[in-house]
């Protein structure tokens, strides 16, 4: 290799090591880019009544603003209020289930079945307990980091918002002159994309969390709301969340009636297919097309590897990766591939 080619090859690396030094960052500006790509079609949708841009952007941050002041006005007190009573129950469900398990243990010698894993159960939920305390205490102790992180992302979603054509032809300039009219496409593909991904999923948020209050109240399951907006505010981690949040109201159930624990599961069974066979390809149409192991592959990796926000931005990230991907390499470069003699 030549001296500009091993010089090349090293800035790279300092690159990555500096991209990889400020992730989170870098995260933080990739939300804000898909936020400001979302609510950039809500300021064109305004300003087709003749409304200067400048206007149309205030109007859309108040808008956003008031919703998410009447939600924590509004629905989360009542949340809180019921979460503190769901912790407070874990204790008598931890107790019922340490009675079940003496119960089978009285009527099966114990020389045929052992119960191991049940008879930690209530152990396991009071560390669980435990852990949770911990971790919001820690959480109170960092807030002041994470009220800055959320001023940090409010304010790169508006300056995003306030200009984003700049924002893009600086991006495209990145790029080689002969390639820029490509990036140009891409860039409109994934933007398509995103907001796709992001109306077709706050729809399905809502409709499974109206659902699943409607059923758990139905069946009498304690502290429907909370449970609902668990398993609303889950639904925006494809897969995974829609199984985790069976958990809370089942273990709830435990408390009345093992029938009513078994209706739970069944009732989430139910939502679950409703939303992958109704709900998603209604709202979804083609918007996005993402294959379930690979959404699964890339809520556990940028979970592992960026935390919280990996979790969080997971599929926004799979789509801008698989536009690229699909884009650059397979059709501008494998597609077109040919081989030399």
């Amino acid at each position: 290799m030549r001296l500009g080619q091993w010089l090349g090859l090293l800035v790279f690396v300092i690159s990555l090591y500096i991209l990889w030094q400020i992730r989170q960052v870098v995260l933080l500006l990739f939300a804000a880019v898909v936020l400001a790509t979302a609510l950039n079609r809500i300021v064109r949708q305004i300003q087709q009544y003749h409304i200067k841009r400048g206007i149309a952007i205030a109007i859309t941050v108040v808008i956003l603003l008031s919703l998410i002041v009447g939600f924590f006005a509004v629905i989360v007190p009542r949340i809180i209020d019921q979460l503190q009573q769901l912790i407070g129950v874990l204790p008598q469900v931890s107790a019922r289930i340490d009675t079940w398990v003496n119960w089978l243990q009285s009527r099966i010698p114990g020389t045929m079945f052992e119960f191991r894993v049940l008879e930690n159960i209530p152990q396991q939920l009071q560390t669980w307990i435990a852990r949770l305390l911990g971790n919001f205490f820690v959480f109170l102790n960092n807030s002041l980091t994470a009220i800055l992180s959320v001023l940090l992302f409010l304010v790169l979603t508006i300056m995003l918002l306030a200009n984003p054509s700049q924002y893009r032809r600086v991006f495209i300039l990145a790029f080689p002159a002969f390639y820029r009219r490509r990036v140009n496409e891409i860039l409109s593909e994934t933007e398509e994309s995103l907001v796709g991904w992001i109306k077709g999923t706050l729809i399905a948020m809502v409709v499974i969390g109206l659902v699943s209050f409607i059923g758990l109240s139905v069946l009498g399951v304690p502290l429907p709301l909370v449970n609902a907006a668990i398993a609303g505010l889950l639904e925006f981690i494809p897969n995974v969340g829609p199984t985790l949040s069976v958990i809370p109201p089942m273990l709830l159930a435990l408390l009345d009636a093992p029938w009513k624990a078994g209706a739970v599961i069944l009732l989430y069974i139910a939502i679950q297919q409703f939303e992958s066979l109704v709900l998603v390809p209604f709202i979804m149409k083609q918007e996005v097309d993402l294959m379930p192991v690979f959404t699964i592959l890339a809520v556990v990796v940028f979970a592992s590897l960026f935390g919280f926000l990996g979790l969080f931005l997971a599929i926004p990230l799979l789509i801008v990766v698989q536009i690229w991907f699909k884009e650059v390499l397979v059709k501008d470069i494998m597609n077109k591939w040919q081989e030399t003699k």
